[in-house]
């Protein structure tokens, strides 16, 4: 049975790290290459027929809904479907991710991309293929991870041989990568008995996915893949700068 197309963009931090440029511009609203980052996410997966999107939003929320208009498109034309889990303006805060990630759910399908919105990964195919062999698998997480930048170089999560990722206290030697912020999630992780946040988080708990996604590798429910295509994590003005002078 095939299972329709839904993602997630992450997109409701205050991006302490790149003020000033952050504090009249919401961080995934700040261009590279000639277009905001949240675009690029956007038009990766339209491309790959994933038309039903949901943004979080919090910080200078209002900007990312009137950048996409009343009609949203990709840069190519293609009609997208967008919905807004507006955490700033329901709660006055943002959510962390496994607490915004529990606020969107209702929007959501039993399976979807999560992606954030601060990352540039121009290449990431958001692969139906990807999407279709996780469905039909019973892990509540599938993670793309990549070579650690030199500001993680301890990175975050070990890659066993048979393709499990591991919380570093448990990765014994295994090669230690950095989470892309790129995955495939089934709905179950965010319910009982992996998570205690209620569908919608109606009361607005803030809650961090990292703890959540440890206690399921702990469990053997998480796999990765290695991806070593282009991606920067646009942390910093420097950063920024730079991808903007290739």
């Amino acid at each position: 049975m095939a299972h329709p197309a839904h993602a997630i963009v992450l997109a409701a931090g205050r991006g302490n790290r790149m003020r000033p440029l952050t504090d009249q511009v919401p961080k995934p609203l700040l261009v590279v290459q000639g277009k905001p980052l949240l675009q690029w996410h956007a038009d990766a997966l339209a491309d790959a027929g994933c038309v039903d999107l949901v943004i979080n939003t919090a910080w200078l929320g209002e900007q990312i809904p009137a950048h996409f208009g009343p009609h949203p498109r990709s840069s190519e034309g293609l009609p997208i479907d967008i919905a807004y889990s507006a955490e700033g303006e329901d709660f006055g805060y943002a959510l962390e991710t496994a607490g915004g990630i529990a606020r969107a759910l209702p929007l959501l399908g039993e399976v979807f991309w999560v992606v954030a919105g601060d990352v540039f990964a121009p290449g990431f195919p958001f692969d139906p293929d990807a999407l279709a062999r996780f469905a039909r698998g019973d892990r509540l997480a599938h993670l793309w991870l990549v070579p650690n930048p030199d500001h993680n170089p301890r990175g975050d999560f070990g890659l066993s041989p048979e393709g499990l990722a591991l919380n570093l206290d448990a990765s014994h030697g295994q090669p230690r990568y950095t989470y892309s912020t790129i995955g495939l999630f089934r709905r179950a992780l965010f319910e009982a008995p992996w998570f205690d946040i209620p569908p919608g988080n109606p009361q607005g708990r803030a809650e961090p996915l990292a703890p959540l996604l440890r206690r399921a590798m702990d469990a053997g429910r998480v796999s990765a893949e290695l991806y070593e295509g282009p991606w920067i994590d646009v942390g910093t003005p420097d950063r920024l700068a730079e991808l903007n002078a290739r």
